[in-house]
């Protein structure tokens, strides 16, 4: 094919291709044809490129070190197999900026002059998102390890700065008084500069950084020496050629301003799209490290004053212990004190209820005591007269009245020693060696029905009907001996009180468990106990069964079986008229200590 129509209906072709695409001479490099995009990619006209060769449109050298002449040269060889062949190749623009780019050339048929077709596709932005993306990574790593805040934010700004040719980029903070800028990033720019630039104000007319920060929007000077956000601040920046200024606030949580990202230029400028990409990717990565930074400086904060609050709580909690420990040493020195005082009021509680004891003792026997010494006395005197009248001889009449009086002293005696016999057996109840009492297993119900029959023969001449209600396999642990004297003792206190004379009455005595505890009650329906009488019924010789009948000492002794032997503890519910009930609250298993007390106990000290 004729050379000349080949290369016509190869233009017609290139036309219509939206991509940057040439025709070569294979054997000069010469390019032949271009279309309209190679002319944009390359910053040239139609007339310059068809006076170059391919390898004149490169740098000398490609990225990896090779040479673009050597390597063009190779790929147009290659290309004369007639196969497609795709490479990387850095081309340049009228500018000297490098454009990378995928290359494809590939032989053209049919032609009697070796032709080739080459393609070029801009990856620029490809190449750029990729390196974008690497940056970015190693950044977020350097946020995550912990690296110092001017290290993230100076390598940052390097990043942005390969990534558009020609900016100069900064990072402004704001102080925690919301007004006042600290330059803490600005590797490119003059630092004479950066540090005219340290504690400024933001506000309307602070620059594009302060009024970014100062109205929280994204602030475009194209022309700082016209801006009038410059208006105060143009000297600032004309000095060092600084002519464009972009800036936006940094506001991770989209309220509160950390600081501000700048990208400056030496001319007028406008940002394009790739512009504000850049921008809003610096501004999210700087305010990640400035917030973290922020919250490190916070807790550090917080760890400080919590260790300051944990020291002067462990001072408050020493000084405290220490005043516990001075508290305790008085206390136990007062307790002590009490526990002697405690002793002291005991002994002179057990001395009293004893000089009680000994009074009632005394009081009570003074009366079959003095009769029987009077008695005594009247015996001896009529004795030694009637030994007299035996001398000057003793009538009949006389012997007989002597013989009269001296039957009835008799009598006096008789029955006073008696009573003072009786009183001292209730005395010897009180303080006797109860040492000697059995303690045994044995059946509480046996125990209560042998008891029954002496008491129901004591009550007959009264008409009391005795009546029992015991649980049976009630067994116990204790001492029988004494515990039949309580019940017994109780039944003849109902005999003497309850019933006040009357002929017939009712006594229930009952026993049932409870828990470990065995309940035994006395109760009957005579006249009750009034509530005066009821809180001293334990009390020695108080009785309210006239004197001769009673010592008033069969309830206190009571007491002080229930308690002091069988370990128990005794409860009077009672009210006038409606009758009186004892219950025994006794453990099934008696404990030691109670016979020990019983031993130890002294005389009168319930």
């Amino acid at each position: 094919m004729d050379v000349t129509a080949l290369t016509v209906n190869y233009h017609a072709m290139l036309m219509q291709s939206s991509d940057p695409c040439m025709l070569v001479d294979l054997g000069t490099g010469l390019l032949l044809d271009v279309n309209v995009p190679t002319e944009t990619l390359l910053g040239r006209t139609q007339a310059q490129l068809l006076t170059m060769r391919l390898d004149q449109l490169c740098p000398d050298q490609q990225p990896d070190g090779r040479s673009s002449r050597e390597l063009l040269a190779a790929q147009l060889i290659s290309a004369g197999d007639n196969r497609s062949r795709r490479f990387p190749l850095h081309v340049c623009d009228t500018d000297g900026r490098r454009i990378p780019c995928e290359a494809s050339l590939i032989g053209l048929p049919g032609s009697d002059k070796a032709l080739v077709h080459g393609r070029l596709v801009d990856v620029s932005e490809r190449v750029r998102a990729e390196r974008l993306r690497d940056g970015q990574s190693e950044i977020l790593e350097m946020i995550t390890v912990g690296a110092p805040l001017k290290s993230v934010l100076d390598r940052m700004d390097g990043l942005i700065e390969s990534l558009s040719p020609c900016v100069l980029c900064s990072v402004l903070l704001l102080d925690d008084d919301g007004i006042s800028v600290r330059p803490i990033s600005g590797p490119s720019l003059p630092s004479a500069f950066m540090a005219l630039l340290d504690g400024l104000h933001i506000g309307p007319e602070s620059g594009s950084c302060g009024v970014a920060m100062y109205n929280k929007q994204m602030v475009i000077s194209p022309d700082i020496l016209v801006d009038t956000h410059w208006k105060r601040y143009v000297g600032l920046a004309t000095p060092f050629g600084l002519r464009a200024c972009w800036s936006t606030p940094i506001m991770p949580d989209g309220d509160n301003v950390l600081g501000s990202f700048a990208m400056y230029y030496r001319e007028v400028r406008t940002p394009q799209d790739t512009d504000i990409r850049l921008i809003g990717s610096a501004t999210h990565l700087a305010g990640i490290a400035i917030l973290r930074t922020r919250r490190e400086r916070e807790l550090k904060l917080h760890r400080e004053h919590l260790e300051e609050l944990v020291a002067a709580r462990t001072a408050a909690l020493t000084a405290a212990v220490e005043r516990a420990d001075h508290i305790n040493l008085e206390l136990s020195d007062a307790l002590a004190t009490l526990s002697k005082a405690q002793d002291e009021l005991v002994r002179r509680d057990k001395l009293a209820a004893l000089g009680v004891l000994v009074a009632g003792i005394a009081h009570e026997l003074n009366t079959p005591i003095g009769n029987s010494v009077v008695a005594a006395t009247s015996l001896a005197e009529r004795t030694h007269a009637l030994r007299g009248q035996m001398a000057q001889g003793l009538r009949r009449s006389e012997l007989e009245r002597f013989l009269d009086e001296a039957g009835e002293a008799g009598d006096l005696l008789v029955r006073n020693l008696k009573r003072a016999a009786t009183l001292v057996a209730g005395f010897k109840q009180i303080a006797a060696d109860h040492g000697s009492a059995e303690r045994r297993h044995f059946s509480l119900s046996e125990l209560l029905d042998d008891l029954a029959a002496p008491l129901r023969v004591a009550g007959k001449s009264q008409r009391i009907k005795l009546e029992l209600d015991v649980g049976r396999d009630l067994t116990m642990d204790s001492y029988p001996g004494p515990l039949s004297q309580v019940v017994t003792e109780l039944f003849e206190n109902c005999l003497v009180h309850a019933f006040a004379g009357a002929k017939g009455g009712l006594v229930r005595i009952s026993a049932h468990a409870a828990g470990m505890q065995v309940a035994v009650s006395v109760a009957d329906n005579g006249i009750g106990i009034a509530a005066e009488i009821a809180s001293r019924v334990y009390d020695p010789f108080y009785t309210s069964g006239g004197q001769g009948r009673r010592s008033g000492l069969g309830l206190h002794v009571v007491h002080n079986i229930v308690t002091n032997i069988l370990g128990g503890r005794i409860e009077l519910d009672s009210a006038t008229g409606a009758g009186a009930r004892f219950t025994l609250l006794l453990p099934m298993v008696a404990p030691q200590r109670a016979e020990a007390k019983a031993l130890a106990e002294p005389v009168g000290a319930s």
